[in-house]
């Protein structure tokens, strides 16, 4: 079992033949991914990257029975990108596109609320289940396969966190970036909870940063439930400078509960491995399964 994707997951890439798309395809295909095709409005019926392009996402649903995309489109499109997949059918819709206007997201959100499908970001990284399939930007070689969960707010922390944990002699069922956006499709705490329901996941990693309520919703969650799996938490943003605008629109402290060091107490309190640095993730890891 792995969650959100697998090596049976039909995807397509909208925004298939501009250069992010098509870059980031490419790397994708090499790694072994399903991809079945992609869409560009207008240059349907062409192949690009060896797939078949389609004009719309429900051709592409229609014709290659895609049940997953990946959204590589300009931020002024992408919430008209995530409404037509939601539209078509798709069941998990991964966003990578940074910049779209939180007025865009606010209806996309609203719109697909109804709708049988997932949403993972936008502004993330992406989705991987190692060995399976990668679908999104992440670097492939990092990730190798195991019962290690990771959820994670930043791109870059996901991929030290299971390099880490990969070192320790462990690897990942999947690990899922959902974003630092103030509007984000999947939260922590439903990244969280598809992990505890994850027959091979035994362990999770969970990263945060300052700004949102996230984390310690998702920690009040793990505790209401009774911690059936262990966690280890990290947030990051500690030693940022206050009322400094830092790199996710997400990360804004709003109030007290908002700070990294009132995140970690919750976090502690609800029975969570909480450590200091990213450099302590994958021996916290390690400590707990060992």
């Amino acid at each position: 079992m792995s969650v959100l994707v697998n090596k049976d997951s039909k995807i397509i890439v909208q925004g298939f033949t501009g250069s992010e798309g098509t870059f980031h395809a490419g790397q994708m295909i090499d790694y072994g991914t399903n991809v079945v095709g992609g869409v560009t409005p207008g240059k349907g019926g062409q192949e690009h990257l060896g797939k078949p392009v389609f004009n719309t996402v429900q051709e592409a649903v229609e014709k290659a029975g895609a049940d997953v995309t990946i959204i590589f489109v300009p931020p002024a499109f992408a919430a008209d990108a995530i409404k037509e997949a939601a539209d078509a059918g798709i069941k998990v819709i991964i966003t990578i596109t940074e910049g779209i206007p939180v007025a865009d997201m606010v209806k996309a959100a609203d719109y697909i609320k109804d709708k049988d499908c997932r949403l993972v970001g936008p502004n993330c990284p992406g989705v991987i289940t190692p060995g399976e399939a990668k679908v999104g930007i992440m670097p492939g070689f990092v990730f190798k396969k195991g019962k290690v969960g990771i959820v994670s707010k930043s791109g870059t922390l996901t991929y030290e966190a299971s390099d880490q944990v990969v070192k320790q002699g462990y690897g990942i069922s999947t690990a899922i970036g959902i974003g630092g956006d103030p509007i984000i499709g999947t939260t922590t705490k439903e990244a969280v909870e598809l992990f505890m329901n994850d027959p091979e996941t035994e362990a999770i990693v969970m990263i945060g940063e300052i700004g949102g309520q996230l984390e310690a919703d998702a920690a009040k969650w793990i505790k209401e439930t009774g911690n059936k799996k262990p966690v280890i938490g990290f947030i990051a943003g500690e030693t940022a400078p206050a009322g400094r605008t830092m790199g996710h629109a997400g990360a804004i402290v709003g109030g007290s509960e908002d700070t990294a060091q009132a995140k970690k107490a919750i976090m502690s309190e609800c029975g969570i491995h909480v450590v200091d640095s990213p450099a302590e993730i994958g021996k916290k890891v390690a400590e707990v399964l060992g």
